[in-house]
């Protein structure tokens, strides 16, 4: 992997353990409710901090876990001990999964130097590399100076746009629940996709070993779902969490990307956006 890649591998990430300017985020969140704080107290890389992404939220919205604002975003990751320009590693408990979405926020925010641990805390353990347990120390504070990015976000109105043409919506749900055919696990929306969606589910891109594909079968993927690389792309999921395996992906293929942020829980909770079941 090369320095500008935003993979870490678990060997390089072990050479850069005793760098004083690290800083490993613990970025694990759970649809199913399960405690990712708990499992950070049983389990983690020496040295990590927890970020949790509903609290590190906007709690001003009905959505889940939305993107905070600039200044909320900075307090909490400061609190953390971390500041925009150190280096920055990010992992999460089930391999990449929830990670990539911090690892977005982190980059919208300003950060300079954030990476994601490809395969995560199981391949980390399955290599037999040092884990501690019990509760974290309480970091020195930082100065996070974070200035939001508005060109890696899309919202409702953009999205709407891109049904004309504009861009490309790349969906990274399971395929049954794409095509109206699995019901949404949230409560009240409705099933289907957007008009015009391509569907490329997020489990499609990530190997048995838990790591991305390489680029040659990550680009197999984003062409074999329609995918064209001389148009803007919008990943989307069900919640603006696994949208961003893909557009992690994206980006180990240089091809740059938004994220609609609201996602499914925003579109398919609406009576005024166009649903296709297919």
């Amino acid at each position: 992997m090369t320095q500008s890649s935003p993979l870490i591998s678990t060997a390089d990430l072990a050479t850069l353990m005793e760098d004083p300017t690290l800083r490993i985020v613990d970025g694990s969140w759970h649809l199913d409710g399960r405690d990712a704080q708990a499992d950070f107290d049983q389990a983690r890389l020496p040295g990590a901090v927890f970020f949790d992404l509903e609290a590190v939220s906007d709690h001003g919205s009905d959505l889940p876990h939305m993107l905070p604002t600039a200044a909320a975003f900075a307090e909490a990751v400061g609190a953390l001990g971390i500041a925009a320009t150190d280096t920055i590693v990010i992992y999460d408990t089930v391999g990449l999964r929830s990670a990539p979405r911090v690892w977005w926020t982190f980059r919208l925010m300003g950060a300079t130097n954030v990476r994601v641990l490809d395969g995560g805390l199981p391949l980390w353990r399955a290599e037999g590399r040092p884990l501690v347990s019990g509760p974290a120390q309480t970091p020195t504070p930082a100065s996070f100076a974070a200035s939001r990015r508005s060109d890696a976000v899309a919202d409702l109105p953009t999205v709407l746009a891109a049904l004309t043409g504009e861009a490309q919506i790349l969906d990274a749900r399971p395929a049954a629940r794409f095509a109206g055919q699995a019901a949404e696990p949230r409560a009240g929306l409705r099933s289907g996709h957007m008009p015009g969606a391509l569907n490329l589910p997020f489990l499609s891109v990530i190997g048995e070993d838990g790591r991305l594909l390489e680029p040659e079968a990550l680009r197999a993927r984003f062409n074999d779902a329609g995918v064209t690389f001389d148009r803007p792309i919008i990943t989307s999921c069900g919640s603006g969490v696994t949208a961003a395996i893909l557009t992690l992906a994206l980006a180990t293929l240089d091809a740059p990307s938004s994220l609609y942020d609201g996602s499914w829980a925003e579109w398919g909770s609406r009576t005024d956006t166009p649903v296709v079941l297919d």
